[in-house]
């Protein structure tokens, strides 16, 4: 048997550029299955130059005992046909494995890895077939909204800037894209401006925020691919950081699973970004990298999934980094026994909030790119409000969902509101969270000068404040360039034409931030 080989896989429309990397041996070989658009370094080499490229990368798994088999995804690298991002996906990869299942090599085991959108084209395959053992899915969400939306905000920091670079990548190689040109107004001739014709899939996701809109559900929305893993009955590790653009979904995703797969899974959070680059990271952490920590923790896992070692991360249970106190911990991840709240001080604040001039902050923390960063100094623009807590006096170890009241008012119908959180370090302010509502979202009808309560809660966290140090919360009503400005109007935001001036306050006295506190 040959060690390695290619050949074009017809599907549909499209010819797909596929390579087998096989171990020493007779077989047949437990196989894994990669996917990935990120290929296009492979567009103009030898489809035998690849080959053999990918048998020294892969070559992990095939000395294991593994087959390998690694595809392009449509309209990238080596294989024809347009790429839209995910829509091709599901039929493109159950294709694949059923190819997979022909082969002289294959005994009957396949398991799925990837990261990122190279996991995301095996969550729109679920629900697995039986001959699926195992998989590996790391830093990628199976809820597409979330990849899209917050409350209702298009995340411009995220999908937003992705998406064209993706959007037929062969046959529109250049998009007169840069961050601003989400200000568009309407936005829904973005894809017409930007990519130079409609995008039908594209202009679908603007036209439905809502995250309860039945949209979410077709097959534009992604609804192949929702709670992919909740009842998958294999073992399946999955890994996010602390500032992943996906750190809240991949929790949400362990949290649903049902008890039978998740006992036998696992999930790893370490304390960087999406592809958990410490060096690009304010903090550097001792071991805090998953290659540090785990070694290879793929082909460990799926080793463990055979039944031939110990798991590399405890199955049923959270591996994680615990921020400024000693490392990585496994445990439950229940949230703090108990709850601190915290006011934000006396009196009122207002501020002009201008939609042609948003005010901007640095890192995208855990639900757009660009991870973490020191943060800018209080009060740093006319349309940011600092709010200093008072010095922690004793070590205070939060672990769990960050939440926040502020009591507002606005002179309009509708407007936003955003929060971000910070550490005080010797160094500088350490970012930890942001979130981002509209009073909409809590009063479609608002009377503007009233007052309304809005809630916020952000994803998930693990550090510790040390005595003395104290926590900032800088309210502001934008956030460039992560998330769609609000035009302070009542409405749908993509079919709005003008933007206007906001002056908006919040309540000191009745706003507040609370704290999941562990007991000492």
């Amino acid at each position: 048997m040959n060690n390695t080989c290619w050949k074009y896989l017809p599907v549909n429309d499209a010819e797909l550029f596929t390579a087998v990397c096989l171990p020493e041996g007779e077989g047949p070989f437990p196989t894994v299955i990669y996917r990935s658009p990120y290929v296009d370094v492979h567009q103009n080499r030898t489809e035998d130059e690849i080959t053999a490229d990918l048998a020294g990368v892969h070559k992990n798994w095939t000395s294991r005992g593994y087959a390998v088999v690694f595809q392009h995804c449509r309209g990238r690298g080596k294989s024809s046909g347009d790429c839209i991002p995910y829509i091709n996906e599901r039929e493109d990869g159950l294709a694949l494995q059923a190819w997979v299942r022909t082969q002289p090599f294959y005994n009957g085991e396949i398991y799925l890895c990837g990261k990122s959108y190279t996991a995301s084209v095996h969550y729109v395959t679920a629900p697995f077939a039986d001959d699926i053992k195992g998989a590996v899915l790391q830093v990628q969400d199976c809820e597409r909204y979330n990849c899209n939306y917050r409350n209702g905000f298009y995340k411009m920091g995220l999908h937003g800037g992705w998406y064209p670079g993706m959007y037929k990548k062969k046959s529109i190689p250049q998009k007169n894209y840069v961050p601003e040109s989400y200000h568009i107004l309407p936005l829904t001739d973005f894809p017409k401006t930007v990519l130079g014709e409609e995008a039908a899939d594209f202009d679908a996701i603007l036209r439905h925020p809502d995250r309860d809109d039945p949209f979410w559900q077709t097959r534009f929305g992604g609804g192949e691919a929702r709670d992919a893993v909740r009842h998958a009955d294999i073992p399946i590790l999955l890994v996010t950081g602390f500032y992943d653009i996906y750190t809240g979904g991949v929790f949400d995703m362990w949290n649903r699973m049902d008890d039978a797969t998740r006992a036998k899974s696992a999930l790893v959070v370490h304390p960087y970004d999406h592809g958990c680059n410490a060096a690009g990271q304010p903090v550097q952490f001792e071991g805090g990298t998953i290659d540090a920590h785990f070694g290879d923790i793929a082909a460990d896992w799926i080793d463990y999934a055979r039944g031939k070692s110990a798991a590399p991360a405890s199955p049923g249970k959270v591996t994680y980094y615990h921020f400024f106190h000693g490392g990585w911990r496994t445990d439950d991840f229940a949230p703090g026994a108990s709850l601190r709240t915290y006011t934000l001080g006396e009196g009122e604040r207002s501020y002009v909030y201008n939609p042609y001039a948003p005010a901007s902050f640095k890192g995208g923390m855990s639900a757009n790119f660009a991870g973490n960063a020191w943060q800018d100094k209080p009060d740093s623009r006319y349309d940011i409000c600092s709010f200093i807590l008072p010095p922690a006096e004793e070590d205070i170890s939060v672990r769990g969902k960050i939440t926040a009241k502020l009591r507002v008012k606005s002179d309009c119908e509708d407007t936003c509101f955003y929060i971000r959180l910070s550490l005080e370090k010797p160094e500088g302010w350490y970012g930890l969270r942001d979130d981002i509502q509209q009073i909409s979202n809590f009063d479609k009808n608002y009377i503007p000068g009233e007052e309304i309560d809005i809630t916020f809660s952000c994803d998930e966290h693990a550090f510790v404040i040390a005595k003395g140090e104290r926590l900032r919360v800088d309210v502001s009503s934008s956030a460039f360039p992560w998330y769609v400005r609000h035009t302070n109007n009542r409405g749908l935001y993509c079919e709005q034409t003008t933007a206007k001036i906001a002056h908006n306050t919040v309540i000191c006295s009745a706003s507040e931030i609370t704290l999941p506190v562990e007991e000492s």
